[in-house]
């Protein structure tokens, strides 16, 4: 039972802190915008997460936006998560962190600071007793701020154990309600990191009375590994992102901690309340927002992770299927490739399937995603799961202005010759149309768009792949722009045609860069007329 002081080491529950839209948004590629991340904020909520570390609201005013709007959408469910920004040590990080949380009906102040011997001494340029002096001004301000602050101590795990003990006994003293031990590197064996929680239990005064978390990193591929030693250890908070996103090699993946402590709950005198039907879903959500592909071989959600194709294990699995699966697949949410809709199907039916799928659309993206579908079922025999759920995404996140729209287009390719395409764009009522050459004729149409929209953009990323199998399978295709100043925005579509997929996901990413550019614009004038309020 949890007791009203927040004494975690007593129970047998672990708060799950998810912080994909934090520190799995900064790995590279990674980037969502708002729409995207209010998309994965109101999947964590039904995935169950305790607390969604929002961003970092210093960082830039997309992030500050995110966050904030975020604290305020959360608070509509009857249940509401902790909405966490997070802050470093540092006067202006808290004030801004505690503005953009203060929407939440749980709000979080997530500080930190560097702790170990080389950071200190390379990084901070800091004496040890310099740092307890700022960890002890800083946690006092954030919790004039909120009632719930968490302080993390940046490389734990490289930090000396007495050195730790003392500044989370100065974090606790200061008001700190959440003490977070990361290893921000990925240094430490599970044996280690489980021996530093031990001894910060049994060396620091106050400790009983806050929540310990972990934070690990998977540099040596022992994140998940780390994080549940510790919490055998006393932690009851773990900082996990879906599908392990997270800098360098990613952090600790929300769906391995969780199935670890369902499958193997005879181990683990603990649990958390995630809801692992979801993850599934959770997982495919993610990976299309930030355009990261599942490696077909990882755990819980990878395309492999319930296949058996050894005949010795297709044996074993077709007289009884626990000599070889420790879990079902529709445990995480994996509900197959059985069909669901057909050609016949109405509204009405479409409307409800895509509803019990998670996804909440208006009444015109609705209409579209229905129009698509139709169009679909025209050239696809069967109409899976997985291929409305990529027409949902297609139209629920292709951007709200339609500055230009494809008219036709046009390609050749042969083993001879130079492949070409004609495209024919509309904006605002008025068409124009170029024809191009290319490597091949998803250059070849890239080339006619630059052409037609003289945008000053560059193509960063293209990631092509088959939302379910067989030779008539939606293509899926993710394209990342970027513009000189450093806009970087992405554009998906699903088609038969991968080409014809492509040229949709370039014209989806140029309206939505408009979009986000429009935005800033407003926003930059805003700040302008506010300033001179002053």
């Amino acid at each position: 039972m949890t007791t009203s002081n927040g004494n975690q080491q007593k129970t047998d529950r672990v708060f799950i802190f998810d912080t994909t839209l934090r520190d799995g948004e900064q790995a590279p590629g990674c980037s969502m915008n708002l729409r995207e991340k209010l998309a994965v904020a109101n999947q964590l909520h039904r995935l169950g997460v305790d607390i969604i570390e929002a961003g970092f609201p210093i960082s830039s005013d997309g992030d500050f936006e995110a966050v904030n709007e975020i604290a305020k959408q959360m608070g509509n469910y009857d249940n509401p998560m902790t909405i966490a920004g997070l802050a470093r040590a540092r006067e202006g990080d808290i004030v801004r962190a505690g503005e953009a949380v203060k929407p939440a009906k749980r709000p979080r102040i997530h500080t930190f600071i560097a702790t170990s011997p080389i950071h200190m001494e390379y990084k901070l340029r800091k004496s040890p007793a310099q740092v307890i002096e700022i960890v002890t001004a800083m946690v006092k301000l954030a919790r004039s701020i909120v009632e719930d602050v968490e302080f993390s101590l940046e490389d734990a795990g490289r930090t000396e154990f007495d050195f730790m003990c003392e500044v989370t006994a100065a974090a606790i003293e200061a008001g700190a309600t959440t003490i977070n031990v990361p290893d921000t590197v990925g240094y430490c064996q599970p044996a280690q990191y489980a021996d530093r929680i031990r001894y910060l239990r049994k060396h620091t005064p106050g400790i009983e009375n806050i929540v310990i978390s972990t934070h690990c990193h998977n540099d040596l591929g022992l994140a998940v590994a780390n994080s549940l030693a510790a919490v055998m250890e006393g932690a009851r908070q773990i900082e996990c992102t879906v599908n392990g996103l997270g800098e360098r090699a990613g952090n600790a993946s929300l769906e391995e901690i969780a199935m670890n402590f369902r499958t193997r709950s005879d181990f683990f005198p603990m649990h958390c309340n995630i809801n692992t039907a979801e993850i599934y879903r959770t997982s495919r959500l993610v990976s299309e927002m930030t355009g990261q592909r599942v490696q077909a071989n990882k755990a819980i959600v990878g395309a492999n992770a319930f296949a058996h194709e050894s005949g010795i294990h297709q044996d074993g699995m077709l007289k009884y299927k626990e000599t070889y699966e420790i879990m079902t697949p529709e445990s995480v949410g994996w509900t197959g490739e059985g069909m669901v809709l057909g050609k016949h199907s109405g509204r009405h039916a479409f409307n409800t399937r895509i509803k019990s799928l998670g996804y909440n659309l208006s009444d015109e993206e609705a209409e579209a995603a229905f129009a698509r579908f139709k169009e679909l079922c025209d050239k696809k025999k069967d109409v899976y799961e997985d291929d409305l759920i990529a027409l949902a995404d297609e139209v629920l996140f292709k951007g709200s202005s339609q500055t230009w729209e494809l008219v036709s287009y046009e390609y050749a390719a042969a083993s001879s010759g130079k492949p070409s395409a004609t495209i024919s764009l509309r904006q605002n009522g008025e068409e124009k149309a170029a024809t191009c050459n290319g490597d091949g004729p998803i250059d070849a149409a890239f080339t006619c768009i630059d052409e037609l929209t003289e945008e000053d953009i560059r193509l960063v990323g293209f990631v092509l792949d088959a939302v379910t199998e067989g030779e008539d399978a939606l293509g899926r295709v993710t394209v990342t722009i970027e513009r000189e100043a450093g806009i970087r925005v992405k554009g998906r579509a699903v088609s038969t045609d991968v080409v014809l997929a492509g040229i949709k996901a370039c014209i989806n990413a140029l309206n939505s860069l408009q979009v986000q550019e429009a935005h800033e614009e407003a926003r930059r004038s805003g700040e302008a007329v506010n300033r001179g309020a002053v």
